[in-house]
């Protein structure tokens, strides 16, 4: 069996680094892509009281199961399937459901601090870092949280300031240096997909061209 390609995919929040993975994606087709997103690893909190979760510093990589995101990467890179935790923010803990994820010849990890931990960096084929403005990422990010997690402004822009801003100074902006490819402004970056896309096809064995569709 050929060695499955695998890529990573971070920046800051409200990036863009879900849209890169899903036109990626949408050029490969779910049949060669496997989709894991790091902030399903984040670690189970169920030992902390509500009050204690809902402080959690989420940007920090101690919030990050990280032991187990590598575990489950060898798992779909030796072509087995994995069973993904899943992450209610609204509760701040994992749930007690998973997601099974079946191995592909494309895996893609994406989330803020995939080039953080060198462990982590050594598995990925292709680095690839989205650079987005700061205020665009902020905008971003208050819509996602207000629409999906139910938060207010003013919670979202306190965390924002006191947590997201210092944790992406210290621990994010710096993994820029490790990335293959820098993609300003995400998913409307057409032409750095257009090059992703053949970087990607370069590197999947001739065994998978067929099924990638590649010429």
């Amino acid at each position: 069996m050929n060695q499955p390609i695998l890529i990573g995919i971070t920046g800051g929040t409200g990036s863009g680094k879900s849209s890169i993975a899903k036109a990626i994606f949408q050029r490969f087709g779910e049949e060669s892509i496997a989709l894991i997103p790091q902030d399903s690893y984040y670690k189970d909190q169920s030992h902390l009281a509500f009050e204690e979760r809902i402080r959690t510093n989420y940007d920090h990589p101690c919030a990050f199961d990280t032991d187990l995101l590598i575990e489950h990467l060898h798992e779909l890179m030796a072509g087995r399937s994995i069973e993904m935790p899943q992450y209610d923010f609204t509760w701040h803990n994992r749930t007690s459901e998973t997601q099974t994820v079946e191995s592909r010849p494309i895996i893609i990890v994406e989330g803020i601090l995939v080039l953080e931990d060198a462990r982590l960096r050594d598995l990925l084929a292709i680095k690839i870092y989205v650079d987005t403005d700061a205020d665009i990422r902020i905008l971003r990010r208050l819509v996602r949280d207000m629409e999906e997690r139910g938060r207010d402004v003013a919670s979202v822009i306190e965390q924002y300031l006191d947590v997201v801003r210092p944790m992406h100074l210290q621990f994010i902006e710096p993994t820029k240096k490790y990335a293959d490819l820098i993609i300003p402004e995400g998913g409307q970056n057409h032409v750095a997909i257009d090059v992703m896309v053949r970087s990607i096809g370069t590197l999947v064995d001739e065994g998978f061209k067929e099924t990638l569709g590649q010429p």
